[in-house]
């Protein structure tokens, strides 16, 4: 079992950067491919940004370039820095894990945390 808990969401001007960390329970963590997708009011839940075990990274065309994703196995913790932010952006970010690979059928999700970017 996996327990995740995201943070670092909040309201920032277009242009502006956050980070938002997403931390696992587990002792395994470092075997886990880690994502983070976003919903916004009115649609449905899409791929922002996955992590594999290997640390292979892979990007939405959306964010591509702006965002960055990470992961600190010794902190069991998957960042994802977002720069450049765009009205766009807004939505609520989940966190994910899975023991293959990170989909919208991801075996774990934390609760979400909103980003809100104003223009």
């Amino acid at each position: 079992q996996v327990q995740l808990a995201e943070s670092g969401g909040g309201l920032v001007q277009a242009g502006g950067s956050l980070r938002l960390s997403c931390a696992a329970s587990g002792r395994t963590f470092s075997s886990y491919a880690m994502g983070w997708f976003r919903q916004a009011p009115g649609k449905e839940r899409e791929f922002v940004a996955a992590i594999s075990s290997g640390v292979r990274t892979y990007y939405a065309d959306s964010v591509r370039g702006r965002f960055t994703i990470s992961r600190d196995n010794a902190k069991n913790t998957v960042y994802l820095q977002m720069n450049s932010l765009k009205p766009e952006d807004t939505a609520v970010y989940y966190c994910a894990a899975d023991s293959q690979r990170v989909t919208l059928s991801a075996d774990y999700w934390g609760q979400g945390t909103q980003v809100t970017v104003s223009s």
